[in-house]
């Protein structure tokens, strides 16, 4: 078992505030889904996304799904820019903590390895 660990938190920049109910996926190298979870009011997941015998070194993919949140909470002219953001990485020892927010804006977003 290891002692790493991977979480995720999205902010919305547009507004200056975390985002909430926005459905996040991860996937393995070779696409599999291997969990499902939701951003809480505080943005975060209410645990970590990938944890214990399952955490591993390797190719990752997150997906987060941010078109009906930004539809929701942004007047937008058309419809939203982004359907959904794709981050993929890698976790290289099993050891750490991965830490993968995503900041979001309706027309832009970035993306960085926290602590």
């Amino acid at each position: 078992m290891s002692d790493g660990f991977l979480t995720t938190h999205v902010l919305d920049i547009g507004v200056g505030k975390p985002a909430a109910a926005i459905p996040i996926k991860l996937l393995n190298k070779d696409g599999q889904i291997i969990q499902e979870t939701i951003t809480n009011a505080d943005g975060r997941t209410d645990s970590p996304v990938l944890s214990g015998i399952a955490f591993e070194a390797g190719k990752y993919s997150l997906i987060f799904n941010v078109k009906k949140y930004l539809k929701d909470k942004h007047e937008l002219v058309d419809e939203p820019f982004y359907d959904q953001i794709k981050i993929e990485f890698i976790i290289s020892n099993n050891s750490d903590h991965y830490h993968v927010p995503l900041l979001l804006s309706p027309y832009g977003y970035s993306t960085y390895r926290g602590s």
